[in-house]
């Protein structure tokens, strides 16, 4: 079997891009819809905004890799980053490190590409780490780079990158072609660039999260600001069919199949970032309507639920969970629940044990 690195072309992909125009064309629309709606945001709300897209990014990312964070910890490590107010939980290593790192790809998204560049992301992004032989640096180990799977005495081989000897010459390619690449569509570009990557595979640790941050790289280059995306949590979200479609894609330099694949996940990451933006008007929107009509109780298991974001509390806030963050006993919380609902706050649903409540913001979501 010839790997994608060892075919005669290497790296002169190919791709048909009439199929590709009108996912290009839908990603254009909905760029123009993101920034429309963020000019409807303040600048204290959109700091929010910010720190919510940065940190979730950031835990999604790892997540894909098997590393799961705090979320209260990285958000607080990229709020001290923006110079904003900041508490909470001291962040590990690993979750100031990939902080550090969102934080770098959001401020200098308009940077050329670079060895140096790479090197600093990799150093954030293994913060603290003690296993690695090679940080800061691409990988000099002699044994094969491989992507396996199974027992030590059956593996299956997924992919093998090329030697360590090779990498520099081959990062010098990538960092060439990708600051001279501007003029491809940006979905196309973005889907190339993250293959091409992953198929150098050029650390010893790491490859995912700094290939995902070189994609993110693009868009907002294309954008000419941060593109503020959901990626990996839209990649996560489906994270079977992202390694599927990544080994399926590296035997043949025709990237049709993969860039089709990997500009619906960007779409599908612009529109879940879409809905975090209308989310937090509708927060604002309601806010400003509740103001001095709820007790520090609500308004401290308001400000709970909010925190979770779109998805809410798994299952929906129960008046069990409202107790542990109030404080309050049963029959308060029984009154507090009720006058939320009265009050339209929350949509009651299910009775007795069963009763759940969800963030009533659907008419605020259409600006009702």
């Amino acid at each position: 079997m010839q790997w994608i690195w060892q075919q005669k072309n290497w790296p002169r992909f190919s791709y048909e891009s009439a199929a590709l125009e009108e996912l290009e064309a839908q990603f254009l629309r909905q760029s123009g819809v993101v920034v429309g709606t963020l000019r409807h945001i303040e600048s204290d709300a959109k700091n929010d905004l910010v720190v919510d897209l940065i940190s979730t990014e950031a835990i999604k990312t790892s997540e894909i890799e098997g590393e799961f964070l705090n979320r209260d910890s990285v958000q607080a490590s990229i709020r001290r980053n923006f110079g904003l107010d900041a508490s909470g939980k001291r962040p590990t290593p690993a979750e100031q490190g990939i902080a550090e790192m969102m934080t770098a790809l959001y401020q200098t998204f308009d940077e050329p590409l670079s060895d140096v560049m790479l090197f600093q992301w990799h150093r954030m992004l293994t913060n603290g780490r003690t296993d690695l032989s090679d940080i800061g640096c691409y990988r000099t180990h002699s044994e094969p780079m491989q992507i396996v799977s199974g027992a030590d005495y059956a593996p299956k081989i997924h992919y093998e990158a090329p030697p360590s000897a090779q990498v520099t010459d081959e990062m010098a390619h990538f960092i060439k072609w990708f600051n001279a690449s501007q003029s491809i569509p940006p979905l196309t570009r973005a889907s190339i660039a993250h293959l091409y990557f992953e198929c150098i595979h050029p650390f010893e640790d790491g490859n995912g999260r700094i290939g995902r941050a070189i994609a993110e790289k693009v868009l907002s280059q294309n954008l000419g600001q941060p593109t503020l995306l959901a990626l990996s949590h839209a990649i996560q979200s489906k994270k079977k069919a992202y390694y599927a479609n990544l080994e399926q894609s590296n035997k043949s330099l025709n990237l049709t199949d993969w860039i089709t694949y990997f500009a619906e996940t960007i779409l599908e990451a612009q529109r879940y970032s879409l809905q975090l933006i209308e989310f937090l008007i509708a927060k604002t929107k309601l806010y400003d309507r509740l103001q001095g009509l709820l007790n520090e109780r609500q308004e401290k298991a308001i400000a709970r639920i909010f925190r979770e974001g779109l998805e809410g509390f798994k299952g929906g806030l129960s008046a069990d969970n409202y107790m542990s963050i109030t404080d309050a006993s049963r029959a308060t919380t029984t009154r507090d629940l009720a006058d939320l609902v009265a009050k339209g706050v929350l949509t009651k649903i299910g009775e007795r044990r069963y009763t759940r409540y969800w963030l009533a913001i659907n008419n605020e979501l259409r600006g009702k």
